[in-house]
Order: structure tokens, then C-alpha cells, then sequence
């Protein structure tokens, strides 16, 4: 059954305020999926705090014309689920992994920083660490030659404590 102007309206709202929300967003084609797998997905993108939104084409064109993103939505082949998530990597991850599993869905492209991405881009992205991960990852760099400085400073405590237990023993 046909959605009135109203019901669109409602999904181009929706779509546009988590592209504009959202730093990163990624598109695929969805169809030859089971309900099943695309539950799946759905429940994978929930536990990263990714949402998950199937749209018309025609009306990604138009979120995509609003928010003066370059890219035409109407050449996607098939239909279009679109992953939005609050980092630069979250979307592009869990679809990234979902599509190792099922080789039915493909991967579009996504929107980066308000700009479009192309799909061997979001492949890219997916294979990333998490911003977690890469600020962990950073703050062990920055401690690294701190903690040798301690190490070394340390080391010189323990030779001396080393010496004088030598010292000991040999008298006793």
C-alpha cells in the first residue's frame, strides 16, 4: 500500500534530523534478506547505538538535496537501509561485519562529515578501531616514555638495593 505525503514526509524528517545528528551514515542494499538476518542486523546495530531506517530512494534524494550532500541515491540498485551512528565509525562497522556474514547485501556508500563516500570508503572505515579504542591506543603512546623514565629511575633504587643485600649476605 502507497504512503500518503504525510507518512513520507514523517520518513524524511525522521532520515534527515539522524543524517544531520549523526557523524557518520552508511547505505546498502537490503533486499534478498530474510526478516531474520535484517532483525539481526537491526539488533546488532542496537547494541552499538547505531539506528537503522528503510527509505524510498526518491525520498533519500530529497534528504540528500536538503542537506547538500553530492551524491544520487536514485542510481542505488535495489532497496536502500540506511545505518546512521554517533561516531565516524560505528555505522560503517556494524554493516561492515554484518555483510562478511551475508553476501546478499551491498554496501552503496555512506556520508562522512556531510560529505558522500563511496562504498570501498565505508570498507575502509569498518576495518578501523573504534574512537575508544584509537584514544586508549594514544594515551598509552603518550604514557610510554614516562613510564621508561620511571622504569629507568626505579631500576637504579633496585641496584642499590641489590648491592647492599650482597653486602649483607657476604658478611653473614
Amino acid at each position: 500500500m502507497p504512503k500518503s505525503k504525510q507518512q513520507k514526509a514523517q520518513v524524511m524528517d525522521s532520515l534527515s534530523l539522524d543524517l544531520k545528528n549523526s557523524v557518520g551514515a552508511v547505505f546498502a542494499n537490503f533486499q534478498g534478506l530474510k526478516v531474520t538476518d535484517f532483525e539481526l542486523l537491526r539488533k546488532q546495530a542496537r547494541e552499538e547505538k547505531v539506528l537503522v531506517q528503510v527509505a524510498k530512494k526518491t525520498l533519500v534524494k530529497r534528504v540528500f538535496d536538503d542537506l547538500g550532500v553530492s551524491a544520487d541515491p536514485t542510481a542505488f540498485v535495489g532497496g536502500v537501509v540506511t545505518l546512521t551512528g554517533q561516531d565516524e565509525v560505528s555505522a560503517a562497522k556494524v554493516l561492515g561485519k554484518f555483510v562478511k556474514d551475508h553476501e546478499s547485501v551491498t554496501i552503496f556508500g555512506g556520508v562522512l562529515e556531510g560529505k558522500f563516500i563511496d562504498s570501498a570508503s565505508v570498507r575502509h572505515l569498518s576495518s578501523l578501531p573504534s574512537k575508544h579504542q584509537l584514544l586508549g591506543q594514544l594515551v598509552g603512546t603518550l604514557n610510554a616514555p614516562v613510564s621508561g623514565f620511571v622504569n629507568v629511575l626505579a631500576g637504579n633504587l633496585r641496584n642499590l638495593v641489590n648491592v647492599l643485600n650482597n653486602i649483607k649476605e657476604a658478611k653473614a
